[in-house]
């Protein structure tokens, strides 16, 4: 089979954890095959309603399903919902003449998997997080095309090649691109720089303690850039934005790339992407994990704390006192920090996008 008339759907959403990553698969794919069809397909309410057409990619949507993990009224409806949804999957291979099948997990995943293999269509897939989702352990018994992000990830057939990201990022040098980036922001050039940055679901913690701290951040020659998340602008006892010396927050960067670039020290949530990133780019970090889910999050920074690429503290003890004791001796310590830089330029891998490329074209020609 040529790439002329190699058809390729790729199922994900839910979460940019998950979106992120299909959308650099499907453009590496695009660039080393560029004449072959792609289709997305996702839920009607998921992020990917927005971002997958943004990307150039068209989409197609199926019923979202739940897999409940305790008894209820919504664990007895599963069979008929998982039954239409997989009817709905196998509908979208049949007129897209899928030749492969790229998962990346989320709800969709599980009913697409299973049309896919009703139909002896190759499954290939890619796990971001350390700890599985459940529809890729499920979608791992069905092929041996299995590709990870990380190399601790318990999956059957598991290929260990990082995480598929934007090639804005993976082709960052930072110290070539710092001096630019800090300008972009708004930001001394010349002072120790740290980045903030919760997420969209776990800002709010994060955002309290930094706002507890800024006094002391600027008293020790720190600037911050706090990106708190949209609707999440910190304010004063008036009522205005919050500012203090050396500190400026915003809502949203277009492109972590620059917050990369820009920081001596980046303080994030460590979801499997940021992980990711962080190690391929070699920027120092400090984790907090967020505490809900079933702890995936401490697990994915697990490797590059080990390496002394990143620290980790949890959620309930990063206080205003943490950043004083902690905090801020690492981020004014240039030495330091260029170790850590090196440990996680370590562990990075670059070229993730191109290697689930490759395992998606050797899926099809075998």
């Amino acid at each position: 089979m040529t790439s002329q008339n190699l058809s390729i759907v790729l199922a994900g959403g839910g979460t940019a954890g998950h979106i992120s990553p299909l959308l650099a698969i499907a453009a590496a794919i695009r660039a080393a095959a560029p004449e072959v069809s792609l289709l997305a397909v996702g839920t009607p309410a998921g992020m990917e309603t927005r971002l997958v057409p943004a990307a150039g990619l068209d989409l197609a949507t199926i019923d979202r399903v739940p897999l409940p993990r305790k008894p209820s009224m919504d664990l007895v409806r599963l069979p008929g919902r998982l039954a239409g949804a997989v009817r709905q999957a196998g509908r979208i291979l049949d007129e897209h003449g899928a030749d492969v099948l790229v998962g990346v997990g989320g709800y969709v995943c599980t009913p697409m998997y299973l049309a896919a293999r009703r139909r002896r269509i190759p499954i290939v897939i890619h796990e971001a997080n350390a700890r599985p989702g459940l529809a890729n352990r499920v979608g791992a018994m069905l092929t041996k095309y299995v590709a990870v992000a990380f190399d601790t990830t318990p999956l059957r057939h598991a290929r260990h090649v990082g995480m598929p990201m934007r090639t804005e990022i993976s082709g960052l040098e930072r110290s070539a691109a710092q001096a630019g980036a800090r300008e972009a922001l708004g930001l001394d050039p010349d002072r120790p720089t740290l980045i903030v940055t919760g997420g969209s679901s776990g800002a709010l913690s994060i955002n309290r303690t930094v706002e507890a701290a800024v006094r002391d951040l600027a008293a020790a020659g720190v600037q911050t850039l706090h990106i708190t998340g949209r609707g999440k602008t910190l304010l004063d006892a008036k009522g205005k934005k919050l500012t203090a010396p050396g500190y400026r927050q915003v809502e949203y960067i277009d492109g972590m790339e620059l917050a990369y670039a820009a920081a001596d020290l980046l303080l994030a949530r460590s979801g499997a992407a940021t992980v990711c990133e962080v190690a391929a780019v070699g920027v120092p970090a400090v984790f907090v994990p967020l505490p809900i889910g079933n702890g995936e999050q401490a697990l994915n920074a697990a490797g590059l704390v080990r390496a002394d690429g990143a620290l980790l503290v949890q959620d309930r003890d990063f206080s205003a006192q943490w950043v004083r004791e902690k905090l801020i001796p690492l981020v004014t310590d240039p030495s330091r920090l260029a170790a850590m830089a090196a440990n996680s330029r370590r562990l990075g891998i670059r070229n993730a996008d191109q290697r689930m490329a490759g395992l998606v074209l050797e899926a099809v020609s075998a």
